[in-house]
């Protein structure tokens, strides 16, 4: 693969010609800003990362959590573009705004999920794996059948920002090729034959998909299956990531008294060194601050930085892989000594007190039984449209999902998950209330 190629203005959409209005703002800085000011995006702040949605306790949803992992992203591009200008010759311009994609796309990686976090596109998979949306299998393609039955956040985020929705513009978003292609971080499709259960893109979006790895010169691993090697920069988009959810979510778990001061004081000095310990202005700054959420927001701070320079090293000691499209692991697997001791024992505690504990487990027990009877109330609906019944739900369906009896039944039905997963956590849980007769207001 080669950064002239890699890196590219070309917008979904937007290939047969180019814009002639002037902008100050570079292509990437313009998708950072689409992103930013988009509804879906503004709809994270209502979509639970971990956590139920704060009381008087703020902890991070999906909407934070995007905003951290685009910071965080952002410093690893910088730091690997700079390394690269350093490192070698013949580089394209456009390297320079590595920093800018990376945050663009950190921005994009969640948009795709559903309310209820994990537990919502669990809930969504199990209405066709084992409920009633079992029934529909014979209306299908097997392809199109296996998207059904594994929902996958990653796919439906391409589809969101890319599809062209009823009276909305051709290519989503029109985001460059480049950004679109950070958030690909399983680039095959769901029946592909991969171990891993994730996957990158619906069948709708095959074409789009093919057009971008096309364009941007990304090779296929296994041109049999379709298996393509995944953009350069999705393992900094990854990073960013697995950075931000594992430490910060510890850092949460300790503002609602999951973990104590002293376990998560513990699990942030794990991963540094004696020296780091001793340095004098560490010392200085973690005896001033008396705070003790503060003690914590300092030693996070100072992980995350590590982390960072960490990552960039390693994906600059894998670079020659990375851009060949071998390179099949993630930054954050590959960390050594220190940290990658710290982190197994961040990921083991986040395993077995956070994600485990009651206060997580109603919100997806909650959000499973919420999502499965929307997805089957409204597969109905724009299955059967004429009876009654529907006559009165489909009109809580936006214009934008709006569909023609002349679609297929894989159409009509991924359209139900295009309205169902684009809820928040609190809109799903009030349209739930009010289709079981229990959010009536009384006149």
């Amino acid at each position: 693969m080669e950064w002239h190629r890699l890196l590219t203005s070309l917008r979904t959409g937007k290939e047969t010609g180019k814009s002639s209005v002037h902008h100050d703002r570079t292509q990437f800085q313009r998708d950072f800003d689409r992103l930013i000011f988009s509804s879906p995006f503004r709809r994270l702040q209502n979509k639970t990362q971990v956590f139920p949605l704060p009381g008087s306790i703020f902890v991070h949803n999906r909407l934070t959590h995007s905003l951290e992992v685009a910071s965080v992203g952002r410093s690893l591009g910088n730091n690997i573009s700079r390394k690269l200008k350093e490192n070698y010759s013949g580089l394209p311009a456009l390297i320079d705004e590595i920093g800018y994609v990376v945050a663009a796309a950190c921005l994009a990686h969640d948009m795709g999920n559903p309310p209820f976090g994990h537990s919502g596109e669990k809930a969504l998979s199990e209405y066709f794996m084992n409920g009633d949306g079992r029934q529909y299998e014979g209306h299908c393609t097997k392809e199109e059948w296996c998207d059904l039955i594994n929902f996958e956040g990653n796919a439906n985020a391409l589809r969101l920002l890319t599809h062209q929705f009823n009276g909305r513009r051709q290519g989503g978003y029109a985001l460059t090729y480049t950004t679109v292609a950070g958030i690909i971080k399983y680039p095959w499709a769901s029946c592909s034959g991969v171990k891993k259960k994730k996957y990158g893109y619906f069948q709708p979006e095959k074409e789009v998909f093919e057009k971008i790895v096309d364009e941007l010169g990304i090779e296929p691993v296994d041109a049999a299956k379709n298996i393509y090697a995944r953009h350069p920069l999705v393992y900094l988009v990854e990073a960013a990531d697995d950075i931000c959810y594992q430490i910060m979510d510890i850092e949460d778990a300790h503002k609602l008294s999951i973990l104590s001061y002293d376990k998560t004081v513990s699990l942030f000095m794990n991963f540094l060194t004696d020296e780091e310990k001793a340095d004098a202005g560490f010392k200085n700054v973690f005896m001033e601050v008396t705070d003790k959420n503060e003690q914590i927001a300092f030693l996070r701070a100072k992980v995350i930085g590590k982390l960072v320079n960490e990552s960039t090293d390693i994906y600059l000691e894998n670079y020659d892989s990375i851009m060949a499209g071998t390179f099949n692991q993630s930054l954050i697997g590959n960390l050594k000594g220190k940290s990658a001791r710290a982190m197994d024992i961040v990921a083991d505690t986040a395993f077995h007190r956070v994600y485990k504990h009651p206060m997580v487990a109603e919100v997806e027990l909650s959000g499973f039984r919420i999502l499965g009877t929307l997805v089957d109330e409204f597969t109905k609906a724009v299955l059967d449209p004429d009876i009654h019944y529907s006559i009165m739900l489909l009109p809580f369906m936006p214009e934008q999902y709006a569909i023609g009896n002349e679609e297929s039944v894989y159409t009509k039905i991924r359209t139900v998950l295009d309205f169902v997963s684009g809820m928040t956590d609190i809109y799903a849980l009030e349209l739930y209330k009010k289709l079981q007769g229990t959010g009536i207001s009384t006149i």
